[in-house]
């Protein structure tokens, strides 16, 4: 059966996550963070999960920069549960490493938001990891995807674009 033909939804090829976004750009909300052995292996290597919750944290923080609070997008009967989600991983990261989780809103699609990630070290010239994260506006109450996002949540979002856009 062609690509075309097929029903399932197709995985964006694996260039989309290289390394192809602009790391230096001033639009990149920086999260430090210090490997402490909890994020490791037995080998004293991140673990693959361990990005993932950083991501997360980075996004949390972006938003809590510019006083928007999660627990407040939460209170408004919205959540925003990650649906998709894609990781390269460039080289890995040493325990007691101190290293840049960078993340940026990409674009919001009537109720999807993506997310942009990029993991560097602190002085930018090593890459260890890009990531896309897709949200999804999910109405708490109900527990189905809403049509469109909330005016207060479209608010919040589009400061956030301001913020990175200046």
């Amino acid at each position: 059966m062609s690509q075309a033909q097929s029903s399932q939804p197709q995985l964006p090829p694996t260039s989309a996550i290289d390394s192809p976004l602009n790391h230096t750009s001033e639009n990149w909300f920086a999260y430090p963070v210090r490997v402490q052995p909890h994020h490791t292996d037995y080998a004293g290597v991140v673990w693959h999960g361990t990005y993932i919750n950083w991501m997360e944290e980075a996004r949390i923080e972006c938003l809590r920069s510019i006083g928007i609070e999660y627990v407040d997008l939460v209170a408004l009967g919205c959540d925003l549960p990650v649906v998709e989600l894609s990781v390269r991983y460039h080289r890995s990261i040493q325990l007691g490493k101190a290293v840049l989780v960078k993340t940026r809103m990409a674009d919001v699609t009537g109720v999807r938001i993506n997310w942009d990630y990029a993991i560097t070290s602190t002085d930018g010239q090593e890459l260890y990891a890009t990531a896309k994260v897709t949200l999804v506006a999910l109405d708490r109450e109900r527990g189905k995807i809403m049509r469109q996002l909330p005016a207060s949540v479209k608010d919040a979002l589009a400061r956030v674009s301001l913020l990175q856009n200046n």
